[in-house]
Parts: structure tokens; C-alpha cells; sequence
């Protein structure tokens, strides 16, 4: 592992790179724990200085996979806008801030710890509300109380993960759950109805259910976008589209203006396990900075580009399947040779591409989705998955051929 985190497996110039190349990532943190004895107590000592504590409150859309089968891409951006313009503008009027780049259909929020714990989910009720009133998608949302660390605008840190991971995968729509943290601000003769959910096991504790309670009825949205990927042509459109939804020529004239047809890379890599998140943290975003280098190192910016890399996760578009199956299978064998396992996901069709204020890049688009759901929801380590649609413009001679059911919807593909 300590070879594996050596500065000498990267290109010598990377930790030099550009802020609107990098993104998000923080390669200069990154460069200062490569340098230390990669303790946990070297973790702690440069982790300190971004040390917060408060609320973080995560949402995820619900029933999105079926959906994206029904409707096309303008339309189910329009869609998901909804809720988030509700979530942002409740959110930032008791004191909110949003975290990160809201591109795909989750969201995530930071409240300071001065943030009386009724108010907050007393507005949580408030956003469910008005969400089911004007918005045609339900979401869950998760919030826990605690300390994270904020990071080049993300909020990193184990109770960050799991209460992300806690509204992504354990709520319905309309649902709130909150941690027993949250509930231990509340007050002794508090009025919400909570059920504690027996079926979750969690490294934060107990969660509960919220069925009701006091909502926040002079309560006003504050009207300030929440932090949009899209270019300003780009979303007023889209705002104008949502009120002409059923307007086949418009959306034809807007399909024709903004989607393009891309091939999608999406590639996870695994780092080992850690017995503190602390030093897991920096391994992974170790990896992060492994995969930008490799990635800057073997993309063709002819007809290739990056769209980003966050975490353990690199997602990349090609104009061509063969050079998009070649740079997978060479990007496989690059992370091999430092004893890296991956695992990817192939797939083509209509997507969205938007220039962050950054300078990078992000993406929207069901052959996301797909390559997702192939190779992180059922993908094997070391494997890699092609979609039904890349059968017809690639040799799949050599892949096994796989069919099974991800979020009710019937996936064929291709591994090898």
C-alpha cells in the first residue's frame, strides 16, 4: 500500500495542473499526504483546519430508472429541476448551503451547527410538502447531525457517506429520515412523530422516520438558483420548458440545440481497506489523482475528453465505440500494473454535456445510468460490461453475455 500512495506513480507535472483542470479534486492536499508518513495521525493534523460540524442533509430522487425509459432527457431534466429549486430555496432561507455541483438528481445541503434542530426538520417537512404539490418526481431525503470535513466544496468524512448513502438507497418517496443524533436536539416535548426504522443498521446510529409535525407555514423559499451545472442559455431553456413540457417542436428544437450522441466510459477502481476512515479518505482520493493521471495520460482530446473524476469514479465520452472500449481496456491494464483493481461500464446514446464555473465538466444522460447500474450496481471487480446498444458497433467476441433486473428495469450486457 505504501509503494501503491508513492509519489512516483504519478506523472512529475500533475500536482502542478490547473484549478480548471483538476475540478474539485485537492491535489495540493493530496500532494501534502503523499509526502507525510501517511499516518492517522497525519490525517488528523491536515484535516483539522476543515473540520465542521453541523447538519448534513442528502436527497435522492426516487423512481428516476423507470422513468428515464419513459420520457427523454430534456424532459426528465426539467423534471428533477423541480424538487431542487424547492430543496435549495427552503434550504438557504434558515441558513443552508448547498455542497458541491448539483448536476444528477441528488442533492446535498450543509447547515451550521447554530441551526436549531426543530427548524430544521420542521422545514424538511415544509420542502416534502411542497415538492408533492408541484413536482411530477418524489425524492427521499437523509439528515444527520455531526462533524465532516468541508473540502474544495464537497463534505467528506464517514457520517457524511452514511447518511448519503442512507438517503440514496434507504428512502421512499416523500420519505425523511433523520439519525439519532438529530433527535437528541430535539426538544423533550417536541411534536414530530417519529418511527425508528428497525430494518437499518448504521455506523451513525438509530434512524428514524418523520410522519409528521409542525411545518413552517410563513416559511419563504428564498429565489436564488441552487448550484446549476448548466450554461445560463442552457437553463433558461430548460426553465422555459418545463412550462411547455408537452410542446413536441420545442423540445425537438432543444434536443437538436444541446443533446449530443457520446459514447460513456464510466470506470470504478477500488483501494484497500483502512481501519480509519481518515487515512481511507486520502487513499481514495489518492486514487482519484491516480485515475486524473492516467486518464490526462491516455485520452486523445481529438475525439475524446474527461468529464470528471470524483472519488473512485472516472466518467469519459468518445465520438467512437472502438476507441472508447480501447482506452477502457488500456486504462484496466495501466491501474493493474499498480496492483489496482476496476471495474467499468460501456455503454451509447443521448447525453447532455455542461461546462462547470470551474472549468471541468459534467454529464447527464441514460447511458450514465446504464453504465452505472452494469458496472457498479452488479459488476465484478476486474471486469468490463457493454451494453446491449454497443453489441452492434463493437467486435463482442470474447464477452459473455449477461441479462438481470436493477430498480425493476431489465438490463442485457456484455462482460469480458
Amino acid at each position: 500500500m505504501i509503494e501503491k500512495l508513492s509519489k512516483k506513480r504519478y506523472s512529475t507535472n500533475l500536482f502542478d495542473v490547473t484549478q480548471d483542470i483538476i475540478g474539485a479534486l485537492p491535489l495540493k492536499l493530496v500532494e501534502q499526504w503523499l509526502s507525510s508518513d501517511q499516518t492517522y495521525d497525519d490525517a488528523l493534523k491536515l484535516l483539522e483546519s476543515h473540520k465542521v460540524r453541523g447538519y448534513s442533509v442528502s436527497s435522492d430522487s426516487v423512481g428516476l430508472t423507470k422513468l428515464c425509459q419513459q420520457k427523454g432527457l430534456l424532459e426528465i431534466l426539467a423534471i428533477i429541476n423541480q424538487p431542487k429549486k424547492i430543496l435549495h430555496g427552503y434550504g438557504k432561507a434558515i441558513g443552508g448551503e448547498s455542497v458541491g455541483i448539483w448536476a444528477a438528481d441528488n442533492t446535498q445541503m450543509f447547515y451550521p451547527d447554530s441551526i436549531d434542530a426543530t427548524k430544521l426538520v420542521s422545514t424538511l417537512l415544509t420542502i416534502q410538502d411542497a415538492i408533492a404539490q408541484s413536482c411530477q418526481i418524489k425524492i427521499g431525503i437523509g439528515a444527520h447531525y455531526g462533524s465532516f470535513y468541508s473540502i474544495s466544496g464537497g463534505l467528506y468524512g464517514a457520517e457524511a457517506d452514511d447518511i448519503e448513502d442512507i438517503a440514496e438507497n434507504h428512502t421512499g418517496g416523500g420519505e425523511i429520515l433523520i439519525s439519532q443524533a438529530i433527535c437528541d436536539r430535539l426538544p423533550a416535548n417536541h411534536n414530530f412523530i417519529l418511527k425508528k426504522r428497525d430494518d437499518l443498521d448504521t455506523e451513525i446510529g438509530n434512524i428514524y422516520r418523520v410522519l409528521d409535525g409542525d411545518r413552517l407555514s410563513g416559511l419563504q423559499p428564498l429565489n436564488q438558483r441552487y448550484p446549476i451545472p448548466y450554461s445560463e442559455d442552457f437553463y433558461t431553456d430548460l426553465l422555459e420548458y418545463e412550462d411547455r413540457l408537452t410542446d413536441q417542436d420545442f423540445a425537438h428544437y432543444l434536443t437538436d440545440k444541446y443533446i449530443q450522441h457520446k459514447v460513456v466510459v464510466l470506470i470504478e477502481s477500488r483501494s484497500e481497506e483502512v481501519e480509519t476512515h481518515e487515512v481511507s479518505m486520502f487513499n481514495q482520493l489518492s486514487f482519484s489523482a491516480l485515475m486524473k493521471d492516467v486518464g490526462l495520460r491516455l485520452l486523445d482530446p481529438k475525439d475524446a475528453a474527461e468529464i470528471k473524476v470524483v472519488s473512485s469514479l472516472g466518467i469519459y465520452v468518445f465520438d467512437e465505440a472502438d476507441a472508447a472500449v480501447n482506452f477502457a481496456q488500456t486504462f484496466r491494464q495501466e491501474l493493474a500494473k499498480q496492483d489496482i483493481t476496476c471495474r467499468i461500464g460501456i455503454d451509447r446514446g443521448e447525453v447532455l454535456i455542461f461546462n462547470l464555473s470551474v472549468g471541468t465538466k459534467d454529464i447527464a444522460g441514460m447511458p450514465v445510468n446504464v453504465a452505472s447500474k452494469m458496472a457498479q450496481d452488479k459488476g465484478e471487480f476486474g471486469k468490463l460490461y457493454l451494453s446491449a446498444t454497443m453489441q452492434d458497433l463493437v467486435d463482442i467476441s470474447g464477452f459473455n453475455k449477461i441479462k438481470y433486473n436493477v430498480s425493476g428495469v431489465e438490463i442485457t450486457t456484455y462482460e469480458g
